[in-house]
């Protein structure tokens, strides 16, 4: 099941660097995350205003997405992601350290400006890895992400029970991961790109339809979830579930575990039993999840309901990416930079209208918002036409 990972992602240097940015990317999510509880109680926030402070990512995300399609086309997908994570690394190394919620503010739309770029960055040079050798990584490399957020939500939990200081703590993580960045960037600079477009390729640009806008949509639906499990999924474990601050971070550590489980094997079970079919599965899988966690909030059943969010999302991202890069009459990296712009916007805005949500009514009541989306993304995924 997992000799593919072995062959084609480790045994490929430029498919285990660009993994190393994914996993990067996905250790200062897990960790950012999990200190979201203690930013809301440094600045004495209540669920709306931790929403409205969350906004500031989105936006600095949405502001440098435009630009990232033209950096990949102007100085290529390989420096765009190698500068676009080490501008990450400083971001989110400032992040817990702001001394007001102004520059918590201001710090969050920095971080969100370095992940637009080298996400469609780094999955630009994952297509053109599966191009140039004839192998499916996109999938495992999805699942890196996903064990970054895992290890990330763990280790921050661990370190924050024993008291370590939050800015600390990040500043450390980015200055480790910037060694990992200095490891990896020679490798990433030998990606081959073989894909050359046309004149008529780049001319031919228009708003999202057909086929494609039912991917957007289903994006939409799994980004919300995977936003919400991201920003929210600690805060539930302390203010719903009542768990001590060791079990906190272990609600988004379980969803993440079984996020990165799903996509590991993702690039096997996707050829075998169809992107449509465990899609629809995967949508199936989220409902029951939040099911769980709104029902049972112990902490116990909430870490077993987020494993089954984490399982169900999983392949969503990597087939949904994976077609946008093939989607006909585009030029490179467009497609990819609209399905990111709608992806980011459901990622880093679902999470603000889950805190107005929850202000206007519970935490609880917001996660099953969550659960319709889940049925809007199970019914779509039965009519798109996948590229």
């Amino acid at each position: 099941m997992f000799s593919h990972i072995t062959k084609d992602f480790f045994g490929n240097k430029q498919s285990f660097s660009i993994g190393l940015i994914f996993i990067s990317v996905g250790l200062l999510f897990g960790n950012w995350a999990t200190f979201i509880p203690s930013v809301k109680t440094k600045f004495d926030l209540d669920d709306a205003q931790l929403g409205l402070l969350l906004l500031s990512l989105p936006f600095g995300a949405l502001t440098m997405n435009p630009v990232a399609a033209t950096l990949v086309r102007k100085i290529g997908m390989q420096k765009t992601s190698v500068y676009g994570i080490g501008f990450m690394l400083l971001a989110f190394s400032l992040l817990l350290n702001a001394p007001s919620v102004y520059f918590q503010s201001f710090f969050l739309f920095l971080c969100g400006c370095g992940i637009s770029i080298t996400n469609v960055g780094m999955n630009t040079c994952v297509g053109a890895i599966e191009h140039h050798y004839g192998i499916k990584i996109m999938s495992t490399c999805h699942g890196m992400f996903s064990l970054g957020l895992m290890f990330g939500s763990i280790c921050s939990s661990f370190f924050g029970g024993m008291g370590l200081l939050p800015g600390l703590y990040m500043s450390i993580v980015g200055g480790l991961l910037f060694l990992v960045l200095l490891f990896a960037q020679k490798n990433i600079f030998l990606i081959q790109d073989d894909l050359h477009e046309t004149t008529e390729e780049k001319s031919k640009f228009s708003f999202p339809k057909g086929s494609f806008l039912l991917m957007i949509i289903i994006g939409l639906c799994i980004n919300i979830t995977e936003g919400t499990m991201a920003d929210w999924s600690a805060v539930f474990m302390r203010d719903v579930v009542q768990t001590s601050t060791y079990f906190e971070g272990w609600g988004m550590a379980g969803y993440s575990l079984f996020m990165a489980l799903g996509r590991l094997i993702g690039d096997k079970i996707i050829p075998r039993y169809g992107a449509n079919k465990i899609l629809f599965y995967g949508g199936l899988l989220t409902i029951l999840g939040i099911i769980v966690v709104i029902s049972l909030p112990y902490t116990f059943s909430a870490i077993v309901g987020f494993a089954l969010v984490g399982a169900g999302v999983s392949c969503g991202a990597p087939i949904l990416y994976a077609s946008a890069a093939r989607v006909p009459n585009m030029a490179k990296g467009s497609g990819l930079a609209i399905m990111n712009t709608f992806a980011m916007g459901g990622f880093l805005f679902g999470p603000v209208l889950i805190g107005f949500i929850s202000k206007a009514t519970t935490l609880s009541i917001a996660f099953a918002f969550i659960a319709s989306l889940g049925l809007v993304w199970v019914i779509q995924s039965k009519r798109v036409k996948l590229f």
